[in-house]
């Protein structure tokens, strides 16, 4: 085993030293740390706990920060990625998204990424600064991708919001900010672009308290802004820091400007006070003596407030101007937690799920996530991230889900798509491995405990197309890209339609589908043909509705029985599941046995809804009796018999269609709002709010899907180009009486043609 050899090694340098002192032992477990990361970390845990009182990993768990990089579409993530990795030396040349030398930023390595300016998927990288290892993950912007974000904030301690200093709190920021908030991730705020005409840090600031609800206040106050910005200075330390050099690789650091000590005091004093709003410690000492709060104590209350989730500190700046970005890093590393400082929880399998709250330290067993899975260069990539223990190249691994225990053939780290092999990795670290087979959410441990870590929210798809290859020949690349796609991607479904047999593919809009469309072009080599775009409609039920129904069939030798009877009724708004099946049977009118053959044709039924035969959601089945034949009653009958209850009484529960209803935000000069507010009415948009942002009109309205395919064409040539807008997924609501009688009669004709 590595471990063992390595502790080995180890003892035999220790034993074989010619000091007996402590410090001998001390610097070289610090210098194996320096030299194999984390490698040979178990060595010392016997000696380690009678030489050191603090434990064997802690100083340099405490250098590690997992953070990710995300906002709204456009708001400057990838560059200020691209920044971040030419500061901490990690890159050598700095290259924008959309570069006019063809080469493109280094996280964006996909065809269509480059192509497109975008990110489409997140990407993984790591970097140092000032002694401490920052795992970054670069996160898209667009809300088609956003299962790229809710698997990245699953697995990250902290992270960058990031806001643009014009487009302010914008669609996708609430967005995001709601997903950091689900998986509970400490964040600091960078706004960027201070550069752009319009640009108004202390306006940004007030939409996050109000359309955030953030309790935050600025760190740095800017020097100059739009043309005139020069630096910042900083709140905490009360200095200026100005950026110099081809690249603002050169920082200097100066005193404040005589010009700026009365701005500068007034916003040191609200963010001292916002703070002890939060922080008892500080509160006493501002109480005590408000003129004379240290540096140290403001630093350290920060930093406890914003891992306490409490208190969002914002930095601002230009990454694409090159300004602000360093002393970001420098707040991601005092303000930020350590992996051992935030709290994460795995579920004990052999406890009926028990919640078991975790170390975070590599003593403990082995547990890591699979978060992402990948096919590029080097085969399939697992991405993990380890919460506890160690794990080696070579080593034995259980899969919790499927019980399979794999071999290691290959550990890395990611740089973007380039792989940098090591040979082992710790707790707190986000790794690579290959030749694994899994699925997105698996658990991996060492065999000694039985934990899955918790799943992640996935969306539901609310768009399709119908596609197939245009040559015969490529069926089996076609079908090969369909799979791994569905790896990589749980918002990615394939399916078949029961009606015309063609290919369906499902996913989060119009974006995302015809980027998948690209790939198994660019990638596979296969040309497509593609249908229209369809919606994802769904049926759900309005009342209760009683069945009772016999099922009996005989035609020679064994026939078929089985009666159930119970009723049908809407599940209760904001219920977590969309099918609920409750057997109030009492005595054995029905043998037990034959309970989840009825529960499996209820379900069965529900996939195809008499209306137009899409899924049926929100519905509650409950049995309340039946009655079973000591000879003709299977699993088989009752299952049968569930299936034509459920189609018997369906149309007595009121059924109505669903369809998914975008919420949309748009941004357009406010000559055009008139034009475009009729618009979103003729498409039965509801308009939800209305602000002025300058000689800007913010419109946000909640529309039906159906209504907006190719409404970016109509909205460019409404404002001449000039409006832009986002949307996301909001809920399936109820379709008008007029547009439901229509869906059901081209259903109806549809099924007639055939």
């Amino acid at each position: 085993m590595a471990i063992f050899s390595a502790q080995k090694r180890l003892l035999h340098a220790l034993c074989s030293s010619p000091s007996p002192s402590p410090s001998p032992v001390t610097s070289l477990i610090g210098a194996t740390f320096h030299l194999r990361q984390f490698s040979s970390g178990n060595v010392a845990r016997a000696n380690s706990a009678t030489i050191d009182k603090e434990p064997w990993w802690k100083e340099s768990m405490e250098k590690i920060r997992n953070i990710g990089i995300s906002a709204h579409i456009d708001s400057g993530k990838t560059t200020l990625t691209e920044r971040i990795l030419f500061y901490t030396g990690r890159i050598h040349q700095v290259h924008e998204v959309r570069g006019k030398d063809g080469i493109g930023a280094v996280m964006d390595s996909m065809l269509p990424e480059k192509e497109r300016g975008i990110t489409i998927k997140s990407a993984a990288t790591y970097c140092n600064w000032k002694d401490h290892k920052i795992n970054i993950i670069d996160t898209p912007g667009h809300v088609d991708f956003t299962i790229e974000v809710e698997r990245a904030l699953h697995v990250l301690d902290g992270a960058i919001l990031v806001f643009c200093s014009v487009g302010g709190v914008q669609s996708q920021s609430i967005t995001v900010d709601r997903q950091m908030r689900r998986y509970e991730v400490p964040r600091i705020a960078f706004i960027n672009k201070l550069d752009r005409m319009g640009a108004d840090p202390w306006k940004v600031i007030n939409q996050a308290r109000s359309k955030l609800k953030h309790h935050t206040a600025a760190v740095q106050v800017p020097i100059g802004l739009e043309n005139d910005f020069k630096g910042v200075v900083d709140l905490v330390k009360l200095k200026a820091y100005c950026f110099n050099g081809k690249d603002g690789e050169n920082v200097v650091v100066e005193d404040v400007p005589s010009d700026m000590k009365a701005l500068v005091d007034e916003k040191r004093r609200e963010l001292i006070e916002t703070v002890s709003d939060v922080d008892d410690i500080l509160a006493e000492a501002f109480l005590s003596d408000d003129e004379n709060i240290s540096e140290a104590d403001l630093e350290g209350a920060i930093r406890r407030a914003t891992i306490a989730r409490e208190f969002i500190p914002v930095f601002m700046g230009s990454a694409f101007k090159n300004k602000g970005v360093q002393p970001l890093l420098d707040g991601v590393v005092s303000y930020l937690p350590c992996p051992t400082e935030v709290s994460n929880h795995a579920l004990d399998q052999s406890k009926n799920e028990e919640k078991v709250e975790l170390t975070g330290s590599p003593d403990g067993p082995l547990i890591a996530l699979a978060f992402k899975l990948e096919e590029g260069d080097y085969s399939q990539l697992t991405y993990l991230r380890i919460y506890e223990g160690v794990i080696s190249k070579g080593d034995l691994i259980i899969n919790v889900r499927t019980g399979k225990k794999i071999k290691i053939p290959k550990l890395a780290q990611m740089h973007s798509n380039e792989m940098h092999e090591i040979q082992e990795a710790h707790a707190g670290q986000i790794v690579a491995v290959t030749g694994v087979d899994c699925a997105s959410g698996d658990t991996f441990t060492d065999g000694s405990v039985k934990y899955t870590m918790t799943s992640m929210n996935i969306p539901e798809p609310v768009m399709s197309l119908a596609v197939k290859p245009v040559s015969k020949d490529s069926g089996g690349k076609f079908s090969k890209a369909l799979n791994r796609f569905q790896r990589e991607d749980p918002t990615f479904r394939v399916g078949l339609d029961p009606e015309s047999g063609e290919t369906i593919i499902s996913g989060m809009g119009e974006l995302h589908l015809e980027i998948y469309v690209e790939r198994i072009k660019n990638e596979y080599k296969v040309e497509t043909s593609v249908g229209k775009p369809r919606v994802n409609f769904r049926e759900t039920v309005t009342q209760r509705a009683s069945f009772d129904y016999l099922h009996k069939k005989q035609s020679g030798g064994q026939g078929q029985y089985g009666r159930v009877i119970g009723y049908i009724e809407p599940l209760p708004a904001g219920s977590e599941t969309k099918f609920e099946f409750e057997n109030m049977l009492v005595g054995q009118a029905i043998p037990s046995n034959f309970i989840p053959a009825i529960e499996k044709g209820f379900k069965e039924a529900a996939n195809s809804g008499a209306l137009i035969g899409h899924p049926v959601e929100n519905i509650r089945v409950v049995l309340i009796d039946g009655a079973a034949h000591a000879v003709d009653s299977s699993e088989l009958a009752f299952k049968v018999a569930s299936i034509y209850a459920f189609r018997e009484c369906y149309a007595a529960s009121r059924p109505v269609i669903l369809e998914p209803v975008m919420l949309v935000e748009l941004k357009v000069p406010i000559e055009f709002q008139g034009a475009v507010a009729g618009d979103l009415n003729k498409r039965k948009g509801v308009i939800v709010g209305n602000d002025q942002d300058g000689d800007d009109s913010v419109i946000t309205a909640q529309v039906p899907l159906n209504n907006l395919f190719g409404y970016s064409t109509a909205l460019r040539s409404m404002t001449q180009g000039k409006g832009e807008f986002t949307m996301e997924y909001k809920e399936h609501s109820p379709v008008s009486h007029d547009v439901q009688t229509q869906l059901i009669n081209t259903y109806k004709g549809n099924k007639a043609a055939e």
